[in-house]
């Protein structure tokens, strides 16, 4: 919960990059989120089938493990299509159709104001 009382919407935020995870988390809680980390696919997957109250994830593209962001927010798609995606990445060069309907690719580096306002405006918060 906020100062004020209102309850956050949770981001679920999935990079391998201890750092860049770190400040990520970091701008999204100062825009008034709250935050669960996970450092690949198959631990974000873990928790969102644990939790029913996330709204949002954040996810690297470019990630070791069974699957990598694409993959990730295709299959979160497929089986949470509530949960808003945001894919991000400073190497991959994302189209349209390489995500599913609905989600934004944000590049690297992200700036706080994009962070808030692209998360405000998928989650209906401003």
């Amino acid at each position: 919960m906020s100062s004020d009382g209102v309850t956050r919407p949770i981001v679920l935020v999935v990079d391998d990059d201890a750092l860049i995870r770190m400040n990520a988390v970091g701008m999204i809680e100062d825009a008034d989120f709250a935050v669960i980390e996970a450092t690949n696919a198959d631990e974000a997957i873990v928790i969102l089938e644990g939790r029913f109250d996330i709204r949002l994830v954040f996810t690297d593209i470019q990630m070791p493990g069974s699957m990598d962001g694409l993959k990730l927010a295709a299959a979160i798609r497929g089986r949470w299509p509530q949960i808003k995606i945001v894919a991000t990445s400073g190497f991959v060069d994302v189209r349209a159709d390489d995500l599913p309907d609905g989600s934004v690719f944000l590049p690297k580096p992200y700036t706080f104001d994009i962070i808030r306002n692209t998360f405000r405006e998928l989650t209906g918060g401003g």
